[in-house]
Order: C-alpha cells, then sequence, then structure tokens
C-alpha cells in the first residue's frame, strides 16, 4: 500500500483550526468536509472530537484512496467512506428524501483555487444540506475592504491569477454578499496564522 499524498500546509493549520472549531462547535454532530484532499484534516477533526461523526467528500476520484488509507491507519470509526462530491453538480446527494443535513460543513483552501462558480454552488449547498443551528465554515486567504492585504497573499493572488485566470483569492464582502442571496449570514470571523481566515456561516434568521 503506498502512502497517501502530504500537505505541509495541512499539517501546519490543523491545530490553530481545531482549536477555534473545539470553542464554538457543541460536543456532538455530524460534519461534511467538502475537498478532503489528503485526508489530514478530517483524520485530526475525528481524533480531536471524537462524539462527532465525520463525512468526507472529494471532486478528485484518486484523492478519496488518501483518505481511506489514512482513516484506516488511525483506526478512526466516526468517520464515514469518504464520497466523490462535486459541489456543481446539484444536487449533492441525488434526490435522496429526506436530504441529508449536517450540523457543520467545513471547507478549507478551495475558494481561491476554484472559479468563483464553484464557491457559489458550495454556498447554495451548504445552505440546502445544514441543520438547524448548523454551521458553514470556510477557511483560507481572503482579501478584505478597509484591511492592508498582506504581501504574501498579494503575491499569492498573482501566481494564482497566473496558472488559473478564473482562479484568486476572493474578496470576503463578495463572498458575504453571495451568501446572502442564498440565505447564509456570517456569523463570526477569526483571524488565523500565516494571513488566512476561518469564517462561519450561519442560515439567516
Amino acid at each position: 500500500m503506498s502512502q497517501p499524498d502530504f500537505s505541509p500546509s495541512a499539517e501546519r493549520n490543523k491545530q490553530p483550526i481545531i482549536d477555534v472549531l473545539r470553542g464554538l462547535l457543541p460536543q456532538r454532530g455530524t460534519a461534511l468536509e467538502i475537498a478532503s484532499g489528503t485526508g489530514q484534516h478530517v483524520v485530526w477533526f475525528a481524533q480531536q472530537l471524537p462524539q462527532w461523526t465525520w463525512q468526507p467528500s472529494e471532486v478528485h476520484r484518486g484523492a478519496l484512496y488518501n483518505i481511506e488509507v489514512r482513516v484506516t491507519q488511525a483506526e478512526l470509526d466516526n468517520v464515514l467512506d469518504p464520497i466523490q462530491l462535486d459541489v456543481r453538480r446539484e444536487p449533492w446527494f441525488g434526490h435522496a428524501e429526506p436530504a441529508p443535513a449536517f450540523d457543520l460543513i467545513f471547507c478549507a483552501n478551495m475558494l481561491h483555487i476554484t472559479p468563483w462558480e464553484a464557491g457559489l454552488a458550495l454556498l447554495r449547498g451548504s445552505a440546502r444540506h445544514l441543520a438547524p443551528g448548523g454551521k458553514l465554515v470556510t477557511y483560507g486567504p481572503y482579501f478584505e475592504d478597509g484591511v492592508p492585504s498582506a504581501p504574501t497573499n498579494v503575491a499569492f493572488d498573482q501566481s494564482l491569477r497566473e496558472q488559473n485566470p478564473s482562479w484568486g483569492i476572493r474578496l470576503r464582502e463578495d463572498v458575504e454578499q453571495a451568501a446572502a442571496r442564498v440565505g447564509l449570514c456570517l456569523h463570526a470571523r477569526h483571524a488565523m496564522p500565516a494571513n488566512n481566515l476561518l469564517l462561519f456561516w450561519a442560515l439567516a434568521g
């Protein structure tokens, strides 16, 4: 069995993220991770929040291997088998009735390396699949009106747009306006290391 892919950045940010999650989430619940990637986050979160049930997902079928191997190696029984999920293909879970609902939907480092349409689809699907009182949590770099941009983020944004003109660091206020159109409001903003933000979104009302 070959070793799964490894993300140094996921390894660095997993502890700061769980520190915030642990302080704001209830003791137990069900969580969907979008774009689980290497599986490092979902395994760490499942270890640190063992009373939560975690559903990892990935758009790339090959990446499901990373998650399967890591979950097996960690001997976790609170992580479900990973599923292939493209946020742009709606509805996410077909026409299952009732539609799955989650207390937490978590997505890290996706908005800036996908087209804007994928971010909009993430918001729409999350609004559809959040349980009452549930939260969408997004992590990554953002630009903000009235907040000086870190030079590293400016350079990162330029490199992303050179790779793909539809990529790039998003303006937080643009995401906030798009979220409002599907019934989500910004619930909490947490500054994180390396000029990232952890944003909590909730169903309005």
